[in-house]
């Protein structure tokens, strides 16, 4: 364990990131920290040691799927406030082999028991957001599965190792991520609390900020699961302890709904922005949606106004609203309903659309939101290999723990993703035994000319699809790196309509202006209609590796918003150090110039380590 930390230390330490109290006010096309670049390979996560667990796959011999699947098993023992195998999985490949596309849709099923009836008898109009009627089947074990399968070159025991190891010996908990970790003090459940909580004298508490976290139970779900497959969690003791849970608390599990399930293999949908391929999964995620605000950017010139006009902001919020009106109306699994994505990301559909849009004035007749989707916690990755494999990947349990409830003797909670279907008959995302529900989390990968270019993510519920179309923005139009693109203020509208027919706030609903937003912009927005609240917090954690189609050098980015700061762990030793001696050189190499760093750069490292942060997790 002590040689995995340094190791990641000193690749931090190429990194220099800022300490919290060193960041300055974020401002447009100005990164706090600089890229990072990588010839060979790279991994991109909020968890250094989880990146350096990807890193490690690499460096082994593994390709990115591979690192990618190792990266999220860490993550799950790491962040279990965000993610874990109790919740779904999306991710987006690019093969090199086949120079081509692939989509992967590994969110769970309505229980075959769950049914419009059954909640209509329990008098209930909106699905409880906790507890085990908010269950779906958890699918993020069958998508690493099917990953493997396609594209993998490594065994679940290979991949599980690692996580295995850490879960038994343990893993000090980041200062962000014990602050969120503190609301398991308030569940009742007694498998959350056994599981997430430590013993204090007579008191179990939930962990301070760099105490080492111990999850036994949850190294036994992953040596079940190395040690027989997917079927371990589907068709075995996982799935009868889940069960086992469920008819004790009241929930709709049978082990039919688990040996049931299969993730599916879909076809990314596309739009393009000035040149570039812009893809995103299709329903029932809400991937399309940043694909509908951008064909409503495209026609405007963006450049000329500015990351800091009140114009463009103006515009963006405008888009968004448009989007996230039809995603309320038509975004569902289309197993069940008819979506009509080709129409809603056709340049002709947003030509119409465009129609609705006044330069001058904001939008107040547009239907409004939910808070449901504001509270998602997610985690994402990416990864890039030495072949120029990629992959972006982003996992969740939706809020926090999920449903607060685990099985005991898993470790993992169990998300509660079923919150998010409608409850209305009329409605396209209604709630059907065997369906899965509209999905806030959404990877995105960028072409340009049929080659990969630019594999990100944005995490933060309703900001995913806001956050993507600012990104790309703000790389296309505005000319920023990969790490400014991520840094630069950004805007959340809240407020839209949503996927379960509610409404939240009215006059076209709220944006939220994160810092670094001018004052006289804010002040033309509210002159403009807009109802605006300062944030004092940014949101929608972000990660990036964007390939140079000249040079096919890495360019890695992430930001500081969720445990901060956060790490791209570049592998610059996977081609040159194809050989066990020059592994050992490369190490020796390392370990020989960490000797060498003064006491000041000990302890800024140490510091650094700490993943201490001011901002929230999204």
């Amino acid at each position: 364990m002590l040689t995995r930390v340094l190791a990641a230390t000193v690749l931090a330490l190429t990194i220099t990131p800022l300490l919290p109290a060193e960041r300055p006010t974020p401002q447009a096309g100005k990164a706090g920290r600089s890229e990072t670049v990588a010839a060979n390979g790279m991994v991109a996560t909020s968890h250094p040691l989880a990146a350096q667990i990807g890193l490690d796959v690499l460096k082994n011999g593994g390709n990115a799927v591979d690192a990618a699947i190792a990266t999220n098993a860490a993550m799950g023992l790491m962040e279990p406030t965000s993610c874990g195998i109790g919740g779904d999985l999306y991710a987006i490949v690019w093969d090199a082999k086949t120079q081509k596309l692939y989509g992967l849709n590994a969110s769970g099923r309505a229980p075959g028991r769950a049914t419009l009836a059954y909640f209509r008898d329990k008098q209930l109009t909106d699905i409880p957001t906790s507890g085990p009627l908010s269950w779906s089947v958890p699918g993020c074990v069958d998508g690493w599965d099917q990953l493997r399968q396609k594209f993998g070159t490594k065994s679940f025991k290979e991949l599980l190792a690692p996580s295995i190891g850490y879960a038994e010996r343990g893993v000090p908990v980041p200062e962000v991520i014990a602050g969120h970790w503190k609301s398991v003090n308030k569940m009742r459940d007694p498998g959350m609390r056994e599981t997430f909580l430590i013993r204090d004298g007579a008191q179990l508490r939930s962990p301070n900020a760099g105490e080492v976290f111990k999850n036994p139970a949850l190294a036994r779900s992953y040596t079940l699961i190395a040690e027989n497959g997917r079927d371990a969690y589907y068709k075995g003791p996982i799935a009868e302890q889940l069960v086992a849970l469920s008819d004790k608390v009241g929930g709709l599990f049978a082990l039919k709904d688990f040996a049931d399930h299969k993730s599916e293999w879909v076809d990314p949908v596309k739009t393009t922005y000035r040149g570039y391929d812009v893809w995103e999964l299709p329903p029932p995620g809400q991937g399309i949606a940043a694909l509908q605000m951008l064909n409503l950017l495209e026609p405007h010139d963006l450049k000329k106004m500015g990351p800091e006009s009140a114009d463009y902001w103006h515009l963006l919020v405008e888009a968004k609203k448009l989007a996230f009106a039809d995603r309320a109306k038509f975004y569902a699994d289309p197993v069940f309903a008819k979506v009509p994505v080709t129409e809603l990301v056709s340049k002709e559909y947003a030509a119409t659309r465009a129609k609705l849009l006044d330069p001058k004035h904001a939008l107040t007749n547009v239907p409004a939101g939910d808070p449901k989707l504001s509270t998602s916690e997610t985690i994402y990755l990416t990864v890039v290999d030495k072949d120029r494999n990629c992959v972006s990947l982003i996992q969740s349990n939706y809020s926090g723990f999920g449903s607060g409830l685990s099985a005991p003797g898993t470790g993992f909670g169990i998300q509660n993703r079923g919150c998010l279907f409608a409850l209305d008959e009329a409605h396209a995302n209604k709630l059907e035994p065997g369906k899965r529900p509209f999905h806030t989390i959404i990877p995105a990968m960028v072409t340009k000319g049929g080659k990969p270019w630019f594999t990100f993510g944005v995490m933060g519920g309703d900001m995913q699809p806001q956050g993507h179309a600012q990104v790309l923005v703000n790389l296309i139009d505005f000319g920023m790196n990969v790490q400014a693109a991520g840094e630069a203020p950004r805007v959340e509208h809240v407020g839209s309509a949503t996927p379960t027919g509610t409404a939240e706030k009215p006059k076209g609903g709220t944006i939220k202006a994160e810092i670094g937003i001018p004052d006289e912009v804010v002040k033309e927005l509210e002159r403009r209609g807009h109802v605006v609240e300062r944030v004092k917090v940014n949101s929608g954690g972000y990660q990036g590796i964007l390939i140079d189609p000249k040079t096919g050098v890495l360019h890695g980015a992430a930001n500081h918003v969720k445990t901060a700061p956060r790490w791209d762990i570049e592998c610059v030793a996977v081609r040159s150090c194809s050989s066990q001696s020059a592994r050992r050189v490369f190490h020796r190499r390392g370990h020989e110039r960490a000797r060498r760093r003064s006491k000041a750069e000990r302890i800024t490292a140490a510091r650094a380590s700490s993943l201490r942060s001011p901002r929230p997790l999204r």
